[in-house]
């Protein structure tokens, strides 16, 4: 089973790979840039935080009472939202292509869910592991200037992410569930698994080629060295959830739970009810990481197994 991206009814529109990804930039960055000044703007009457105050709201340093809740508006139009507007605009106007949303939902399962929730949750605890070793990274001496500015830059978006979730209110942390978990899983699965990652595939006439150059480029655009690899494994997960099901619900359902997941936890942490630092690690859990690489392996196993009967049934169906 491969990724849904079809030509539309008539069409049949492809263009040269750095042409196409060039527009599909320019779209996303465009839409990215009208997102965030619509949201800025609106922040005033919306939030009642004056003009003046919008530049330490965007660095994380206001202490508004609502500045948090506008900070994860902007976040929110500027983040999920542009993802989903610049990857619509691009397969609209200039791919000409369609998800097949009817065939997207026909391919999900209930089985496949309950398997999805059970392989991540395995999946963050192995996960564990690369977070650890990539967090850990030490530089040769000769690039210590470099580190030097990659560590700085950690710092800062440490502090950013610590501001975003010291929630105060249960109405800070519902926001930033719908804007870290639901609209940034709907609007980056949108355009990394649902665009980026079958046009790679086309373009280098390999499945996983396809899956882990997109992996790479999900990582990269954060701009976190100390969170690549894991970052990468991850959308390297989320690729082939949507390579072995046909729809892509399944890595939009991934992602959610995963940023999900994370946020509740961060929540809970501090409300005292469970131990969780969102800082780098400073030990690994060895029995945590083992039993959930084995928890994975099992859940996605089974989850290739479901999905494969689906398609020899299919097969037989098209064959009577």
């Amino acid at each position: 089973m491969e990724e849904i991206y079809e030509n539309k009814k008539g069409y049949g529109v492809n263009h040269f790979w750095l042409l196409s990804f060039t527009i599909l930039l320019l779209l996303v960055f465009g839409a990215l840039a009208i997102a965030q000044t619509v949201a800025v703007a609106l922040t005033t009457p919306l939030f009642g935080i004056p003009f003046g105050d919008l530049m330490p709201l965007l660095t994380g340093s206001l202490s508004h009472p609502n500045a948090r809740l506008a900070f994860l508006f902007i976040q929110g139009l500027g983040g999920g939202g542009a993802f989903l507007l610049g990857g619509w605009l691009f397969i609209r106007l200039v791919d000409k292509k369609t998800l097949n949303l009817k065939q997207q939902i026909h391919r999900v399962k209930f089985m496949g869910i309950l398997v999805v929730v059970l392989l991540m949750l395995g999946f963050i605890a192995f996960n564990s592991l690369i977070v650890f070793l990539n967090t850990h990274v030490q530089f040769p001496d000769f690039l210590s200037g470099l580190e030097r500015v990659m560590r700085e830059k950690e710092d800062e978006l440490m502090l950013l992410t610590k501001y975003i979730t010291n929630f105060d209110t249960g109405l800070e942390f519902f926001a930033a569930i719908l804007v870290i978990g639901i609209m940034a899983g709907w609007g980056e699965e949108y355009l990394f698994r649902g665009i980026i990652q079958p046009k790679m595939h086309q373009y280098t006439g390999n499945v996983h080629l396809g899956v882990w150059i997109t992996a790479f480029i999900f990582a990269a655009i954060h701009l976190q060295f100390y969170g690549l690899l894991p970052r990468m494994f991850l959308g390297a997960l989320f690729g082939y959830l949507y390579v072995y099901s046909g729809s892509l619900l399944y890595p939009i359902l991934a992602h959610t739970l995963n940023n999900a997941l994370t946020v509740t936890m961060v929540y809970l942490g501090k409300l005292g009810m469970v131990d969780f630092d969102i800082d780098e690690p400073s030990e690994i859990y060895w029995p945590y990481v083992i039993v959930g690489l084995l928890v994975f392996i099992v859940g996605f196993k089974a989850f290739v197994a479901i999905h494969a009967k689906r398609t020899e049934n299919d097969q037989v169906a098209q064959g009577l």
